[in-house]
């Protein structure tokens, strides 16, 4: 089983906008990777105000429900090293499950 990440790199601007194209492009993509080998999923989201914050969170959260025990969280936002770095964390951390983590650099 291998760790695996989801790198979406533009969604629009309006929360309800945004909620649906991930739902349309991305959910399916995720699901299918969750369904196969690997073991933990990271998906990566770009930069986006606290509006978005629900929405995201709640992706997080389902998605680890449903496929427990595999692991699924969402990061947003942050600088390559930011993401890097929180990957390097979760890969350490096996307790963490759907959470939604923005980041900052």
């Amino acid at each position: 089983m291998e760790q695996a990440e989801l790198k979406v790199e533009h969604l629009p601007a309006e929360p309800l906008d945004a909620a649906a194209a991930f739902h349309r492009a991305h959910l399916n993509p995720a699901i299918a990777a969750l369904e196969g080998a690997v073991a933990d999923l990271t998906i990566i989201l770009p930069l986006a105000p606290s509006n978005h914050d629900d929405w995201r969170r709640t992706v997080a959260r389902d998605l680890a429900r449903k496929f427990a025990p595999k692991r699924v969280n969402v990061v947003g936002g942050g600088s390559e090293a930011a993401v890097q770095s929180m990957l390097a964390y979760l890969r350490g951390a096996p307790g963490v499950t759907g959470q939604y983590l923005p980041l900052h650099d």
